[in-house]
């Protein structure tokens, strides 16, 4: 009401009112200038060459085609081709296409079990590239006055994922009787940094075997490192001259402590125990052998 009273009282306010409003009124507006692309035809979205119009929006990611390749290198002009291909080969070999050799002692040790001292090895040889490799693996355990068992394997290894490697090839027993096997197995690396492998072994006389491996290193310092391993071992029949029986044969559990003098040297301590299973544990007892062992060792893991 007191709007109204007030616009109908004074009524050429409202008309000084709406021109201070405009901050512009009453100036000379400037000439917009001359647009330099008037009267252009400007160029619209690519066709896909079906006569659609291609857009970004249509196009799925990575369906650009790559650039051309570039064959004129500016190098070879000032140092010739034959050397820049030199380099470029160097450049390719260090850059994931090297050869690499690498010699794994995982095991050598000393052990003492129901007052003897024996000895065991576990030793690893490969050579190869990141994707295909050759591995030579030997291992074994004895007592001062023999070799109770000792294998060899020679195996081709092919890279089939980023921490697994598929291994095939040849296993030959020198102890406790002489045989060979056809073998094919797995080595990977498992989340939280298992390393656990795995192979199966056919005989000559066709007796078929499996192994299992696996072995965790819990770290309490970056140099002492504890070790918890196990190994079982399972047979498709009974082999009664090797005291091996039908099903789950044999299981071994280990604790080993080390230290870090070096990645590449490190001395440990250890505890091993060593059990006979099921039909494997009947074999051994009929042939005055013993179905449990609990051995402690001294040994030294070392690789270059």
């Amino acid at each position: 009401m007191k709007a109204a009273a007030l616009l109908a009282v004074v009524p050429g306010v409202i008309c000084l009112a709406a021109a201070a409003q405009d901050p512009h009124a009453g100036h000379q507006m400037p000439t917009p200038a001359n647009d330099p692309h008037a009267g252009h035809a400007m160029p619209g979205p690519p066709d896909d060459g079906g006569g659609k119009l291609a857009t970004a929006a249509a196009l799925p990611v990575g369906a650009a085609q790559p650039p051309p390749v570039i064959k004129d290198n500016v190098a070879d002009t000032v140092y010739g081709t034959n050397s820049m291909g030199r380099a470029r080969d160097v450049l390719r070999k260090e850059h994931g296409g090297e050869l690499a050799s690498k010699v794994m002692a995982d095991i050598i040790e000393l052990a003492v079990a129901s007052g003897d001292t024996g000895y065991r090895w576990d030793v690893e040889v490969s050579n190869g590239g990141d994707l295909h490799k050759f591995v030579f693996r030997t291992e074994g355990e004895g007592v001062r006055d023999g070799v109770d068992s000792a294998e060899v394997q020679a195996l081709y290894s092919r890279a089939v994922g980023r921490y697994t490697d598929f291994q095939a090839g040849v296993r030959y027993d020198f102890e406790p009787d002489g045989r060979a096997y056809a073998s094919v197995g797995v080595e990977t690396l498992f989340p939280y940094w298992f390393d656990v492998e795995g192979a199966l072994f056919l005989s000559e006389s066709g007796d078929a075997f499996a192994r299992f491996e696996g072995s965790y290193d819990l770290r309490f310092t970056q140099r002492l490192i504890l070790q918890p391993r196990v190994e079982v071992t399972l047979a498709a029949q009974d082999v009664p001259e090797s005291d091996i029986g039908s099903g789950f044969s044999s299981a071994e559990v280990g604790l080993r402590l080390r230290y870090d003098i070096r990645r590449e040297f490190a001395p440990y301590i250890g505890v091993n125990f060593e059990k006979s299973l099921g039909r494997s544990a009947d074999l051994v007892r009929s042939s005055g052998g013993e179905v449990d062992e609990t051995s402690v060792a001294v040994g030294l893991r070392a690789w270059f």
